[in-house]
């Protein structure tokens, strides 16, 4: 016996104040995208094609600012500070290090840079991630330490020394005394809602995009009692609505017949 069979078999109680007509329109708390770093910036990044390029186009444009380079007036391009940023290590050149420096600032607000020294000279940089990195503080709330955790272990960065082997920069947060705050957290709500409207879009169009509608009784007196009411809502809901059921057909009998809105 299918849910409608049992629905409208069950005994009346009082009439439903709705009478004839039940409109499918559940309205729930909303579902944001987890907080965590690293999962909402997947969704943002890698989902969300808007994010995505706005997010790509900022950092592409910080990144190939021309730099000079200039000692008292006079051109330095062969100062070893120079070629150290021109070509900070094997793997990267002065653009694309600047450009993963952006991305990171732009999507937490924080950006880490290893600087690795041979005998008191910094011989290379690198970029480390934002989200592997955890802020050791000292005895004063200043940074002490920097954990960089790859894999259940971690490696401690101490910022003690002439050349500090962390250098963190951040976006001005009014809140935070230590993190910066991300551009693209004012977005994540809207961020959201376009990744939640493309799913159900999508859904719509796997459905053969039939748009939602109504449920009419018209049997005996056309009312449903409220038990009968109660419970209909909840099958619907269960079983027809949100963006995995978009479009999906409906079963009709025992004197319902569906009204497209």
């Amino acid at each position: 016996m299918s849910f409608l069979s049992r629905l409208l078999g069950a005994p009346e109680a009082k009439r439903s104040r709705t009478a004839a007509l039940v409109a499918l329109s559940p309205l729930g708390r909303p579902a944001w995208s987890s907080p965590e770093p690293k999962r909402f910036h997947g969704e943002a990044l890698a989902k969300n094609p808007v994010a995505a390029r706005a997010v790509a186009r900022v950092a592409r444009a910080a990144a190939e600012i021309p730099f000079q380079f200039t000692e008292g007036g006079s051109d330095a391009s062969a100062h070893p500070a120079a070629l150290l940023i021109e070509r900070p290590n094997e793997g990267q050149d002065r653009v694309a290090l600047a450009e993963m420096l952006a991305t990171h600032l732009l999507l937490t607000g924080n950006a880490y840079v290893e600087a690795v020294s041979v005998e008191g000279r910094v011989r290379e940089l690198h970029v480390l991630r934002p989200d592997r990195m955890r802020l050791v503080p000292g005895g004063d709330g200043r940074p002490a330490a920097y954990d960089y955790e790859v894999d259940g272990r971690s490696l401690r960065f101490g910022q003690e020394g002439a050349v500090p082997p962390v250098l963190h920069l951040t976006l001005p947060h009014p809140f935070d005394d230590h993190f910066g705050l991300a551009p693209l957290a004012a977005a994540a709500a809207a961020i959201d809602i376009h990744n939640a409207a493309t799913a159900w879009t999508k859904a719509l169009l796997d459905n053969a995009a039939r748009p939602s509608g109504a449920l009419v009784y018209s049997g005996g007196d056309g009312t449903l009692s409220e038990d009968q009411y109660e419970r209909l809502k909840a099958e619907l809901a269960d079983s027809f609505s949100g963006s995995r059921n978009a479009g999906r057909p409906l079963l009709l009998e025992g004197g319902l017949d569906w009204k497209q809105l």
